[in-house]
């Protein structure tokens, strides 16, 4: 196998970088003028800052200048340090001025994105309706949600879109972190936070249920009373007879329904 610049030029195991990208290089923020190693370095020390209003992030495409980790030289953004020769990221991309030594991890930029991706670009593909690159795997197999990923996990509230963190895609369309999404199954949370829709097969919880309604009996003064229920899976409304394990939709079966006000009638 060739060797990298890098190695050639010694620097192949000196360690730089920090906790999250392995890099020859700082960036210089020009939000406040300060040197981080990285977004997230500078984004971290920026939202611990004191006074709220100080608090900021940086626009990756922003940055306009980097410093040699090597010979602490600053220039341009580049790939090679102009002084020293060193290849400060064996990945860079000019768009996002991002830097990384660690190939494995598979970056590669996606133009309708606009970011860096990890992963390796023959593993996914970008969805125009959900505006954000998703595993090949859901090709034709997801629900599509508009901009789906433009927005904040609905358990920790982080952003997805450009989020460090596994994220899921779930029946419904909607996203959140994988993290999030499993501990919510931990606390036997099986509703898409978002919309309500069940986001597992609920099929033989359905099931239980219509064994425990069939073995407990209402008292007589409930037995004929009736309500009106919409189903948080298929979205239809229907009365039926209430019973206090749960209500059945009539359309697809699912337990998962909410008591609603009996519909308006044309007069």
């Amino acid at each position: 196998m060739e060797a990298s610049a890098n190695e050639r030029l010694g620097f192949g195991k000196m360690g730089y970088g920090c906790k999250h990208y392995r890099r020859r290089c700082k960036i210089r923020a020009p939000c406040c003028n300060d040197i981080f190693f990285c977004r997230h370095c500078h984004n971290e020390a920026a939202n611990m800052l004191s006074k709220i209003y100080d608090r900021h992030e940086l626009d990756r495409h922003d940055v306009k200048q980097v410093v040699c980790a090597v010979c602490d030289t600053e220039q341009p953004v580049a790939q090679v340090c102009t002084n020293c020769g060193v290849n400060m990221g064996e990945y860079f991309c000019e768009i996002c001025k991002f830097f990384d030594d660690d190939t494995e991890k598979g970056q590669f930029h996606c133009d309708d994105c606009g970011i860096c991706r990890v992963g390796g670009r023959e593993n996914f593909f970008h969805c125009k309706k959900c505006g954000s690159c998703y595993s090949i795997g859901l090709r034709n197999n997801h629900s599509c949600v508009e901009n789906s990923m433009r927005h904040h996990c609905p358990i920790c509230y982080e952003y997805l879109f450009d989020s460090m963190k596994d994220t899921i895609v779930m029946k419904c369309g909607h996203t959140m972190h994988c993290d999030c999404y499993n501990e919510m199954l931990k606390r036997d949370k099986y509703c898409c936070p978002i919309c309500s829709k069940s986001v597992i097969d609920m099929s033989r919880t359905w099931k239980r249920m219509d064994e425990e309604i069939e073995a407990t009996v209402m008292p007589e003064d409930y037995r004929d009373r009736k309500v009106w229920i919409l189903c948080n899976d298929c979205n239809d409304t229907t009365e039926v007879y209430f019973h206090i394990i749960g209500q059945k939709c009539s359309h697809c079966k699912s337990y998962n329904t909410r008591s609603i006000a009996p519909p308006v009638l044309p007069q």
